[in-house]
């Protein structure tokens, strides 16, 4: 199982992320709001702004303070090192 760290030592399994997108348009604002509400959203900012959102395949909603392309960076590095 391949792990990616997306800020302050919060790791998610790589093999089930859909999505790292920003959250700054409409759609994702909604997309995040209905995660809430259906209490599928996990908050992982430490109360700090949310920089990153990640889609995961179960259909959770991931909140993480990293920029997008620092997650993806990870992904990518973590990726290299396991082949």
């Amino acid at each position: 199982m391949q792990l990616v760290n997306i800020g302050f030592g919060n790791i998610v399994s790589a093999n089930r992320i859909i999505a790292i997108v920003s959250p700054e348009s409409a759609p994702i604002k909604r997309i995040v709001q209905e995660a809430k509400d259906s209490k599928m959203a996990v908050d992982a900012t430490y109360g700090r702004r949310t920089r990153a959102v990640l889609i995961m395949d179960s259909g959770h909603v991931i909140l993480s303070a990293v920029q997008p392309e620092t997650v993806a960076s990870r992904f990518e590095k973590d990726e290299n090192i396991q082949e």
